[in-house]
């Protein structure tokens, strides 16, 4: 289980330094896909874990012959890292798991902007409104469901029906999974924090399963532990993919509810970088067709840009109702997100 106490307090620190950052730097965005210098390495921290980005990372390194050096790490982490180094900071560029570390580093002045011809292929909701960062894949949140003892007509459309009594002990998620707070997060700047707060506190007094991550979660609802696990939609093809086939299906919900909102990878160039024209060639192939196709193939998630397509059996990223949120704001309600957890006992 991660470090919960040691993550909250980054976090905090994250948040703080965000608020009263000053900007590092004015340089604007390069050109993509320039040609780079044979000497030059590339310093990334990484927010998104080895087993996920690496195989790319290796081909992105032998296609373009620029040598990445990839510190991995926990993105809220990485993030305050960042903060704290200040201009001394060696990052060249910020891989995130999720829009909201992100925007805090943009929201202090961190990152410069992204060139126009990359930022305009990625969806409008999943890139800065500064073009300060871009996403590369999305995620989107599900309920996953042991089809053998529900049907699809059997699950609600809103993530809040799972409070009710007929769900007792019936449904699991992981708390500490930065996935799960995200959407925490999310229902306070959609809902505010006492609605939050009740629906957390309706969800404890349900006696939920807890879960390390959200593997563990996946498989939980596989072996018939629990009947619904609270996840993101690519853990039940990672799970089937190492398992084998499982009787775990995803439902989506409807009508804009927060439990189906959809967050962004994405990575950002970091004004202390001596060379961003380098750096924006891995933002470029990121958002181009190595890294889409990587995503939608790989690693099971949506990609950013309209013409790439998700895997045939994942539902249309269009067709998700996902709630109206700038994902960047979402750095502004993480820690009343930890905070309520914790209150709540989660965490």
């Amino acid at each position: 289980m991660r470090r919960v106490g040691l993550c909250a307090a980054l976090l905090a620190l994250l948040l703080v330094l965000a608020a009263c950052g000053e900007d590092n730097g004015d340089g604007g965005g390069s050109e993509a896909g320039g040609e780079a210098p044979e000497d030059v390495t590339l310093t990334v921290y990484s927010g998104r874990e080895e087993e996920f980005v690496g195989s790319l990372l290796d081909q992105f390194q032998s296609d373009e012959g620029i040598e990445l050096d990839v510190r991995y790490g926990d993105s809220a982490e990485l993030a305050a890292q960042i903060l704290e180094e200040g201009d001394a900071s060696p990052a060249d560029l910020f891989l995130s798991q999720d829009a909201g570390s992100l925007g805090a580093v943009a929201d202090a002045g961190a990152f410069v902007e992204i060139d126009s011809s990359i930022l305009e292929r990625v969806d409008e909701r999943f890139r800065s409104p500064e073009g300060l960062w871009v996403g590369t894949s999305g995620r989107a949140r599900v309920a996953a469901y042991n089809t053998e003892a529900l049907s699809a007509e059997e699950l609600p459309g809103s993530i809040e029906d799972f409070t009710a009594p007929e769900w007792k002990g019936r449904v699991g998620f992981p708390p500490t999974n930065s996935s799960f707070q995200a959407f925490v997060a999310a229902m306070i700047a959609t809902q505010g924090e006492e609605a939050a707060r009740e629906f957390l506190e309706r969800l404890v007094a349900n006696d939920p399963k807890l879960y390390e991550d959200n593997s563990s979660t996946v498989r939980a609802v596989a072996a018939g532990e629990i009947e619904v696990g609270f996840v993101n939609h690519y853990y039940i093809y990672e799970v089937s993919a190492e398992d084998g086939d499982i009787p775990v299906a995803n439902h989506f919900f409807e009508g804009g509810d927060v439990g189906a909102l959809v967050n962004a990878a994405g990575v950002g160039v970091m004004s202390t970088s001596d060379t961003p024209e380098e750096a924006e060639v891995l933002v470029d192939y990121l958002t181009d067709e190595p890294g889409q196709t990587y995503f939608a193939q790989e690693t099971f998630e949506y990609p950013v840009v309209p013409e790439y397509e998700p895997r045939e059996d994942l539902v249309p990223l269009e067709e998700i109702q996902s709630p109206e949120i700038d994902l960047s704001n979402l750095a502004e309600t993480i820690e009343p997100a930890l905070t309520l957890l914790a209150e709540v006992g989660l965490l």
